[in-house]
């Protein structure tokens, strides 16, 4: 099975923090020219900034801009069951090839509650739905028991695994190699190449909106049986993350190593820091570091 690479795309904000929808267009063109695949609406995408309404446009813009050249996945998780249903009924409407629901944040929830949060919006759309792991954001995190007994639900169809560890990830490769039909993506930019090499069906990646060629290029070289080109624009990817996200919370760094690329992304909403003076010039070295800057090659 061909292996897909799907970037978390940011969404980009005019400097009264609008969403700028052209500016978010022109990073779909990008995505799509790199040969990735699209998800909206993701941690990234600073989706839990997003009013209903905007998540709607949002998505609705993304994909005619898309115009079925590369795959959609969206993300419609909210805390509560009754909003995420009417989410997903919309993106139903619309038309993506998947849904991604994130675990509940703020709301603490037990495995039961969580197998009846995503069973209730998978029975409500005909589109395939993904859970999606991230514990450390959403303090709810599904067990890989649990994801084995929603893997049997006739409309779940995988999870993006974004917890980080290693462990996890192989546990739910576990599952999918026991239910037939259940798709990991890997979330860790880390770990996309060993994912790949484990029976994930592909990656769902936020740095791939500062190196979408790299990450376009650990997955090639996958497909195409050329592990060594694999693993050596692995190693460019893993190095880059690694600089990157020791100068603070990644989703934002990424926005900020973007917004040095190309200032028409805008900065995230507030309440989300600012990069100060000193940290842009780290930032800006680490992209000079990798040819990453205005005019270089990726």
């Amino acid at each position: 099975m061909t292996k897909k690479a799907f970037v978390a795309i940011v969404t980009c904000f005019n400097d009264d923090e609008t969403i700028n929808f052209q500016a978010t267009r022109a990073q779909v063109r990008r995505q799509v020219a790199a040969g990735n695949n699209i998800m909206c609406a993701g941690t990234n995408g600073d989706f839990s900034a997003l009013t209903h309404i905007e998540k709607i446009r949002l998505l609705e813009e993304v994909v005619d801009e898309v115009g079925g050249k590369v795959d959609v996945i969206v993300n419609a998780g909210m805390p509560a069951t009754f909003e995420t249903r009417q989410l997903a009924n919309e993106f139903d409407r619309i038309g993506v090839t998947g849904i991604a629901v994130i675990t509940p944040f703020f709301i603490a929830c037990t495995q039961d509650g969580l197998i009846r949060h995503f069973s209730t919006v998978a029975d409500a759309v005909n589109t395939p739905l993904y859970l999606y792991d991230i514990p450390a954001r959403t303090q709810n995190h599904i067990e890989p028991e649990t994801a084995r007994k929603l893997a049997t639900h006739g409309n779940i169809a995988g999870i993006k695994d974004s917890g980080g560890a290693q462990e996890t990830l192989a546990a739910y490769l576990q599952v999918s190699k026991e239910v037939e039909g259940f798709e990991v993506y890997s979330g860790p930019d880390h770990l996309v190449l060993w994912s790949l090499q484990n029976g994930a069906a592909g990656c769902i990646s936020g740095l791939g909106n500062a190196m979408p060629d790299v990450l376009a290029g650990i997955v090639g070289g996958f497909n195409s049986g050329n592990i060594e080109e694999a693993q050596r624009q692995q190693d460019i990817y893993t190095a880059f993350r690694t600089d990157l996200y020791q100068h603070g919370f990644p989703p934002a760094m990424v926005k900020r190593a973007l917004y040095l690329q190309d200032s028409s992304v805008g900065a995230s909403r507030q309440p989300a820091l600012l990069p100060d003076a000193e940290q842009d010039r780290q930032i800006v070295g680490i992209l000079r570091k990798f040819d990453l800057l205005p005019g270089d090659i990726c």
